[in-house]
């Protein structure tokens, strides 16, 4: 491998840390509010009448002390809704909250440590897994990023399991996944304008490109 490629590589894989780096906080929170309307709204209009309006009052104190300056106390209302509703889709999307609030106060391991404490029969198991994933590849863990990613094959976690295998020097496999997660993607979706970016930067081709010279 001639030197010039090396640096390429090397600056392609800065260029993803840093870019995961400066939006990791905001990718989490999109997707926790996201959810938080989808899954939130729809164990409301569809378990109030089972669920207790205690544990539902414990839910709006955690999340009101996740907004707040103190960190800590947030932690530990979680920690109690986890004890108290663990199974319950809001201590679920609590703990994706809280892991933005860390993500944004530089606590990156402590917000590992919240995604990863998702159930793992949650139905936001995938998405917490995703975004730890995109954590690991910000902090230069991206052998973790890729194993974690394994059993996914949407279009998210490919993409997200390609920028690992940029950052692990494998832009090969990089390549193949991110032309992978293009297969699922709308052609005017904007992530597939990224993926495009990021599979032309691992020096990759575009699918009909070929075709169209």
């Amino acid at each position: 491998m001639a030197i010039d490629d090396l640096l390429d590589e090397h600056e392609q894989s800065e260029r993803v840390r840093n870019w995961l780096k400066n939006n990791g906080a905001g990718i989490i929170g999109g997707i926790a509010l996201g959810l938080a309307l989808i899954f939130g709204w729809k164990w409301y209009g569809q378990h109030r009448a089972q669920q207790s309006q205690a544990g539902y009052a414990s839910y709006t104190d955690a999340v009101k002390a996740i907004g707040g300056a103190d960190l800590k106390a947030a932690q530990d209302k979680v920690a109690a809704l986890q004890k108290r509703d663990g199974d319950a889709i809001y201590t679920q999307l609590a703990l994706l909250q809280l892991a933005q609030a860390q993500v944004k106060a530089k606590q990156n391991d402590a917000a590992l440590a919240t995604l990863k404490a998702v159930k793992a029969d949650s139905p936001v198991k995938p998405y917490a897994d995703l975004h730890a994933a995109r954590l690991l590849n910000a902090v230069g863990k991206q052998d973790e990023a890729i194993k974690l990613l394994a059993p996914y094959d949407s279009a998210s976690a490919l993409e997200a399991r390609g920028d690992a295998l940029v950052l692990a020097g494998k832009r090969d496999q990089a390549r193949d996944t991110y032309l992978k997660a293009l297969t699922s993607l709308d052609v005017a979706s904007p992530q597939r304008q990224m993926v495009e970016i990021k599979l032309t930067n691992a020096g990759g081709t575009l699918p009909g490109s070929a075709e169209s010279i």
